[in-house]
């Protein structure tokens, strides 16, 4: 017989929640997508329109007050109520994915897992980004040894917006935890640690480039992992000409790679993970290179089909580890180690310094 899906409370109707965490709920076997906790009314009436069976909470407390009619609460609300939202959960008895960044300091992160694993309960950390099509090509090139042993890794995350949109990320204000060494600094960090293991020493350069921005939206971050590779990861909001999204350098060949994993774009725009057979596939013209002694751009290297993308896999393994059939698959001390990297090059940046671990 099939299990009763576990019922999930989802705080926040913004991108993350209406774009990223309700589709893929919506569409993962064994969870419902039950309250959706927004206080905006025209967020409100896009959840119903988008979920009609879906009930809806003004406030967390509300969702709260119900805790015996759930089994999961997603924080996807703005960076500053993850901390106390999630304590708010876990203190109800009730398992947790939060958004990254987890919390605004490693401390604080720390302090969340050690509550759920004094209360016995599933802390988790949406790194959807470690099921993208391209770092999941990576993880397979260099578990079959074909670019030899890892040298150096080149992480961007470009865009073009010398326009502000507003809004928190944007904000000065530190309470807000905003800029991208937070928001897109969270995605490369992490998945440098994923690929290559703990880091000893940061150094960092961040910088307030758009007339009347507040936070960081220009940073770049070099990482000296225990194990010798390098990394140097780019975020940026203000980068005319994008370069490639992976180049990981070894001592046998290298992998360069442009583009962006297509699930965010197709999450946009509408559409629902099953809804094609294809999901997460990328077009052949988009696939990366692997070689050695010439530049991809001028036909050096072999062609390598890109894996699917697959963001469902982190909902589909967090309910398998809430029926005790599967581990966490991104845990809090996980991001707290990513968290003391991302302290540390905010350190850098402001001191001039490299900062050891």
């Amino acid at each position: 017989m099939t299990a009763t899906p576990l019922r999930v409370g989802l705080i926040g109707y913004g991108l993350a929640g209406s774009v990223f965490h309700a589709p893929l709920i919506a569409a993962t076997e064994g969870l419902a997508l039950d309250t959706v906790v927004t206080s905006q009314p025209e967020r409100q009436q896009q959840a119903r329109a988008e979920f009609p069976d879906v009930r809806i909470a003004a406030t967390a407390e509300e969702l709260f007050g119900r805790a015996d009619d759930l089994d999961l609460i997603v924080v996807a609300s703005p960076n500053k109520t993850h901390v106390p939202l999630a304590t708010a959960a876990l203190k109800a008895g009730l398992p947790v994915v939060v958004d990254k960044p987890v919390a605004g300091t490693a401390a604080e992160a720390r302090e969340l897992a050690a509550l759920a694993e004094e209360r016995g309960l599933l802390l988790s950390v949406f790194q959807n980004r470690r099921w993208d099509n391209d770092f999941l090509t990576i993880r397979r090139l260099l578990a079959d040894g074909e670019l030899g042993d890892a040298w150096r890794f080149e992480s961007r995350f470009e865009r073009w917006r010398p326009q502000l949109k507003g809004g928190w990320r944007e904000s000065g204000d530190p309470a807000e935890i905003g800029g991208l060494l937070y928001d897109l600094g969270s995605h490369v960090v992490d998945q440098a640690l994923v690929l290559f293991g703990p880091v000893t020493e940061v150094y960092a350069e961040s910088d307030v480039r758009r007339p009347g921005a507040q936070a960081d939206d220009d940073t770049f971050i070099a990482l000296t992992h225990a194990s010798g590779v390098r990394s140097h990861l780019y975020v940026s909001a203000t980068t005319a000409q994008l370069g490639p999204r992976f180049r990981v350098l070894g001592s046998r060949a290298g992998f360069v790679k442009y583009g962006l994993d297509p699930q965010e774009a197709a999450l946009r725009e509408g559409s629902r993970p099953g809804s094609t057979p294809d999901w997460g596939a990328e077009d052949q013209s988009l696939w990366g290179r692997v070689g050695s002694g010439e530049s991809p751009l001028t036909g050096g290297g072999t062609p390598v089909p890109t894996l699917p993308g697959d963001y469902p896999a982190y909902y589909a393994a967090v309910a398998a580890a809430l029926r005790g059939a599967g581990p966490n698959p991104v845990t809090a001390l996980e991001a707290a180690a990513a968290l003391d990297v991302l302290e540390a090059a905010r350190r850098s940046a402001r001191d001039k310094v490299t900062v050891t671990l």
